[in-house]
């Protein structure tokens, strides 16, 4: 005959460690959230990085990424969609340059209005509709007429599907990380066989 001897202080140990360590455990689920805060804040760097124009990006595109760590789920993204709130204005303008010979007078003779204005100066965390656009590409784009004053054709912009390639490389990365920092973390929290 087999005698068994339990010791229930063991048991509760265990017990309040396990409940510890599940995820609708609010300090546990907030120290979650941190780990994934940071490792997509990783994987957002990584992105940015790995986004490449051809003439560079004087105005800081790239800086459009964007990420999103959700609050029902655990979990976080990564994307190129326009922020809730509008960034800094910049200060850049573009170059301008004459091609022709020494008396070209050159430029655009009808003064910006106001809505372009405002979008020459859209800070770098403003522009992921740059971003869009060359991921997705565009149609036709043609300019207003400014009251009969201006007209034409800006041509496309040929769809370059390069956002999510660069996120799944990126998140894949993070996947693994996480996973790895999360499971050091709940191990942190179990109770350690004496």
């Amino acid at each position: 005959m087999f005698e068994f001897e339990v010791n229930d202080a063991v048991i509760v140990e265990q017990q309040k460690a396990l409940e510890a360590a599940l995820s609708t455990n609010p300090k546990t689920e907030a120290v979650l959230r941190k780990i994934i805060r940071k490792y997509v804040l990783e994987a957002r760097k990584e992105v940015v990085q790995d986004i490449t124009f051809k003439h560079g990006d004087p105005r800081g595109a790239r800086q459009a990424v964007k990420t999103s760590v959700y609050k029902k789920v655990l979990g976080a993204n990564i994307n190129i969609l326009n922020g809730r709130k509008a960034g800094k204005a910049n200060s850049y303008e573009p170059p301008r340059k004459l091609d022709r010979n020494p008396h070209q007078r050159g430029g655009n003779r009808v003064p910006r209005g106001a809505d372009t204005n405002r979008r020459m100066h859209y800070g770098p965390h403003d522009r992921g509709f740059i971003l869009r656009f060359l991921n997705s590409g565009t149609d036709d784009r043609t300019a207003g007429t400014r009251g009969g004053r201006l007209s034409g054709n800006r041509g496309s912009i040929a769809a370059r599907n390069f956002f999510r390639p660069l996120g799944d490389r990126a998140l894949g990365v993070m996947r693994d990380n996480l996973e790895r920092a999360i499971e050091a973390e709940l191990a942190a929290l179990m109770p350690q066989d004496k």
